[in-house]
């Protein structure tokens, strides 16, 4: 089992940025591939970023490139999403997830990989 906790989301302006943590406790976090996905209102789950398991591979998908960033410290356990030049449109909520996997390289950004999922939070942008 892992536990993931988010947290760092909240409302801001159109420009700003905002970097979200998510704590992972239980299973050993360095066995896990990890991601983030947004979810919007009325929108189906999306996935934002991906990284593998010694954080030298990492997924950035399209909407985001040049704007947001996912990096890990696995000596804390903690996955991040640096959230840069934010726009109305990234408003979501964010969530992280982990799948344990054998490959230390390897990332998925298909939600249907991922096994343990934190409870989401909120990102608001103003415009």
């Amino acid at each position: 089992q892992v536990q993931l906790v988010e947290s760092g989301g909240g409302l801001v302006q159109a420009g700003d940025s905002l970097r979200l943590s998510c704590a992972a406790s239980g299973r050993t976090f360095s066995s896990c591939a990890m991601g983030w996905f947004r979810q919007a209102p009325g929108k189906e789950r999306e996935s934002v970023a991906a990284i593998s398991r010694l954080g030298d591979n990492t997924y950035i998908a399209n909407s985001v490139e040049g704007r947001f960033a996912i990096s890990r410290d696995n000596a804390k356990n903690t996955l991040y999403l640096q959230m840069d030049s934010l726009k109305p449109e990234d408003t979501a909520v964010y969530y992280c997830a982990a799948y344990p996997t054998s490959y230390y390289s390897r990332y998925s950004s298909a939600p249907t990989t991922y096994t343990y999922w934190g409870q989401g939070t909120q990102v608001t942008v103003s415009s």
